[in-house]
């Protein structure tokens, strides 16, 4: 494994592209100031002055002095900070996602970061955590736990390169970063922090979770409930990754994506809620669903992102935006449902994949293509989470997961392809009978029959609460050998409408004011 010219083991000097040295003994005068001033912060509860350090100072110490460079080990700074065991798990949780970020981490590097997100979160569990994070922290904790899972999963199943000291080393610790660990640590949050009750009482009014942002404004401490609460969307994404969609949603449950939450105060949180939401909802053939919750998170970021610009996260956010304006493309492709996209997100989407939504309609060898090349672009990263056979000559399996997953999901669109042809009939007539239909569609009558039997199981899906919920803008109902259509029409929203075109003209006599009359 190429690990950016790194191995160093319990803090000894490295030696780096063969020439320049690493010292993890070293901690430069801003190291000190930074890990003195953040640790009085933690301790006096000072949430804004944390956030500041975390969101701010760390990136701008890390872009001006550690590119390429780990930051000074833990027990380099510990003596600046009392040797607090507690602030050492999180800066060592922070210097591990460093590393990540910038560098590629060891085999050993990567076990010690799981060692390390077992301590912290047993402390969390068990110990009494005093404490106040901001939730962009307590966020990137539970979204670097799983991103590592998903990076040490798809590390091991590239077995073809693996060192016979790396096999070794995987054997002698096969239970880091082992799915149930993994798993049993979000549930564990979950559970031990009763985030299901809380959100069960405030909807009551006998709590306030939302309201406070999850902050403790009464001296308590905010971290496992926080905590907790992300794990549901930390369960949601693992699920993702493992292809049980239904699973991953029944732990979103206890969050009410339709309004604003916890999640939605974090913008890293809200879209990788949504999108896993989303992507699952599309996997279940729950195209509505999808297309409402992709369309109304693009909104957002459409009127947002300029905000983010600085962020450490916005290149990321980006990088999801792109993702979901594809999901997007696939969801309207196979039920075309235009009428729930908002017109900035509409003259988005035309722009970026308008020629190809036209083609894939056709459902032929070439839209069959497309349908994979933007599957495969915006599909989560699926692993196999369960260890190789050392015993058997050793092959990567890295991609089995994705192959099976694409294969599902075009297994599904072929079935789609008659469906296009019915619901182009269907659009022209309001009855027909059963032969007319027939012969147009040169098939007999039974397997017309089945045809229009394979649509409105196509067009329905069973939602999160167990009903039938229609997918189809176009339904019929067959009486006596004639088929009558059922078009659904969502009432004109005037009021928008008028809006838009007050903000228009609103724009245009600005612009007039602005021109000098000679």
């Amino acid at each position: 494994m190429s690990s950016g010219g790194y191995e160093y083991e319990d803090g000894l000097q490295s030696s780096i592209d063969g020439g320049i040295s690493y010292d993890p003994s070293f901690v430069p005068d801003p190291v000190k100031s930074f890990v003195v001033h953040l640790y009085r912060h933690i301790r006096e509860k000072n949430v804004y002055e944390i956030h500041q350090m975390y969101e701010t100072s760390f990136h701008t110490l890390s872009d001006r002095m550690f590119k390429d460079t780990p930051w000074p080990s833990v027990e380099a700074v510990a003596q600046y900070v009392d040797n607090d065991h507690v602030f050492c798990l999180l800066y060592r949780e922070m210097w591990y996602r460093h590393l990540y970020a910038r560098l590629s981490p060891t085999l050993k590097q990567r076990i010690d970061s799981w060692d390390n997100y077992c301590s912290l979160f047993q402390v969390v569990l068990h110990g009494v955590v005093n404490m106040q994070l901001p939730n962009q922290w307590l966020w990137d904790m539970v979204d670097e736990f799983v991103y590592q899972f998903q990076s040490f999963c798809q590390y091991r199943a590239k077995m073809k390169s693996k060192t016979e000291q790396e096999i070794a080393l995987l054997r002698q610790h096969d239970q880091a970063w082992n799915v149930y660990g993994v798993l049993n640590f979000l549930q564990a949050l979950m559970e031990k922090s009763s985030i299901i009750q809380i959100l069960q009482q405030e909807k009551e009014g006998l709590e306030q979770f939302t309201a406070t942002d999850g902050y403790d404004y009464s001296g308590g401490s905010n971290v496992l409930k926080v905590l907790g609460y992300f794990s549901m969307v930390g369960l949601l994404r693992v699920h993702c990754l493992l292809g049980d969609y239904q699973t991953g949603l029944k732990c979103l449950l206890p969050i009410d994506i339709s309004q604003q939450g916890v999640y939605t105060s974090v913008i890293g949180s809200h879209i990788t809620t949504i999108y896993h939401y989303g992507f699952a909802n599309l996997m279940l053939r729950r195209y509505v669903e999808a297309i409402r919750e992709f369309n109304k998170i693009l909104v957002y970021i459409f009127k947002t992102k300029q905000y983010h610009q600085k962020s450490p996260q916005y290149e990321q956010i980006l990088k999801k935006n792109e993702q979901m304006y594809a999901l997007l493309t696939i969801c309207l492709s196979l039920c075309p449902q235009v009428k729930l996209v908002d017109e900035n997100v509409n003259a988005q989407l035309r722009e970026k994949y308008g020629e190809k939504m036209s083609r894939m309609q056709r459902y032929d060898d070439e839209s069959f293509a497309l349908y994979d090349e933007l599957f495969s672009y915006a599909c989560p990263k699926f692993i196999t989470p369960s260890a190789p056979s050392y015993d058997e000559p050793l092959v990567n399996y890295n991609q089995d997961a994705y192959r099976l997953q694409l294969k599902l999901f075009l297994y599904e669109v072929k079935q789609q392809q008659q469906l296009s042809v019915v619901r182009t009939f269907l659009k022209v007539y309001s009855t027909i009978s059963l032969e007319k239909l027939a012969s147009y569609m040169e098939v007999d009558e039974p397997t017309l029959r089945t045809i229009l039997m394979t649509y409105k199981h196509k067009t329905h899906s069973v939602g999160a609460d167990g009903k039938t919920i229609s997918n189809a803008d176009i339904d019929f109902y067959i009486d006596s050998d004639l088929i009558h259509v059922v078009e659904s029409k969502t009432p004109k929203l005037y009021g928008d409408y008028f809006l838009r075109q007050i903000v228009k003209l609103e724009a245009v006599i600005g612009d007039m004011d602005r021109v000098k009359l000679e």
